[in-house]
C-alpha cells in the first residue's frame, strides 16, 4: 500500500509506504501528518505486537497527536501515554516542525527510527537520527527529553518502524519525490517478519 498528499497548508511535501505482517489484514503501524499555526507535526507509531489491538493502540495514538498537534512534544507524548493505557501500548517517534524558528524539534519512545538528511550537494554524508528513549507509550515513560535542530529547506525526514532494516539510508537519493523514495526504502529494506511503515516528509519552508 502506498499513498502520496502535498498540501498547500503544511510546510512538508510527504508520503509514506507500508505494509503489514504476513497473515494479518490489518497492521499496527500508523503514521500523523498534521498542520498547526506555523508548523506541522509528523510521527510514526508503532502498536505492540500485530493485528487488531495493535492497530487499535497505534489509532489512539494517533487521534491524541492530531487533535493536540501544536502542543510541545513531551505534553503530547504524555497524553498519548494516558490515553494508551488501557491499550498494547506503542512506540513511536515524533516530530514538530516551527516554521518562524526553521527548525525541528523531535523526539523518541521506543524504536521507531527517524533520520534528518540535509539536502544539498553533500546530502549523502550530512545526515542525523533521533536518540530515543526506551520505554512504551501507556506502559512505562522514560524521562523525555526532545532534541531541537535547524532546517532549510529541501531536508528531508524519514521515520520507520522496526519492520524496516537500519542502514536504509545508505546510498539513499534524497533528491528523489518523497513517495519514490518511501517506497524504494519499503521494497529494499522491509523485513517480511512485522508490519512496515516508512513516512518521508521534505521540508518547504514558510508559504511564499
Amino acid at each position: 500500500m502506498t499513498g502520496a498528499r502535498e498540501e498547500p497548508a503544511l510546510p512538508v511535501e510527504w508520503a509514506w509506504a507500508g505494509a503489514p505482517i504476513a497473515g494479518e489484514r490489518v497492521s499496527g503501524d500508523a503514521h500523523v501528518v498534521a498542520a498547526f499555526p506555523g508548523g506541522a507535526l509528523v510521527g510514526v507509531i508503532d502498536g505492540l505486537g500485530h493485528g487488531a489491538e495493535a492497530a487499535a493502540a497505534a489509532s489512539e495514538a494517533v487521534r491524541v497527536l492530531e487533535v493536540h498537534a501544536g502542543e510541545p512534544l513531551p505534553a503530547l507524548v504524555g497524553r498519548c501515554h494516558e490515553a494508551l493505557r488501557k491499550t498494547r501500548g506503542a512506540v513511536m517517534s515524533v516530530v514538530s516542525f516551527d516554521v518562524r524558528a526553521s527548525s525541528l524539534t523531535w523526539l523518541g519512545v521506543g524504536n521507531v527510527e527517524a533520520l534528518l538528511l540535509h539536502g544539498g550537494p553533500a546530502a549523502r554524508s550530512l545526515r542525523e537520527a533521533i536518540s530515543p528513549r526506551g520505554g512504551v507509550v501507556g506502559y512505562l515513560l522514560p524521562s523525555l527529553r526532545p532534541a531541537t535542530l535547524p532546517v532549510v529547506a529541501g531536508d528531508t525526514l524519514v521515520l520507520a518502524t522496526d519492520g524496516v532494516r537500519s542502514g536504509f539510508a545508505t546510498d539513499l537519493d534524497v533528491r528523489g519525490r518523497p513517495q519514490v523514495i518511501a517506497d524504494t526504502i519499503l521494497s529494499r529494506f522491509a523485513r517480511g517478519s512485522d508490519d512496515a511503515l516508512v513516512v518521508v516528509a521534505r521540508y518547504l519552508g514558510a508559504a511564499p
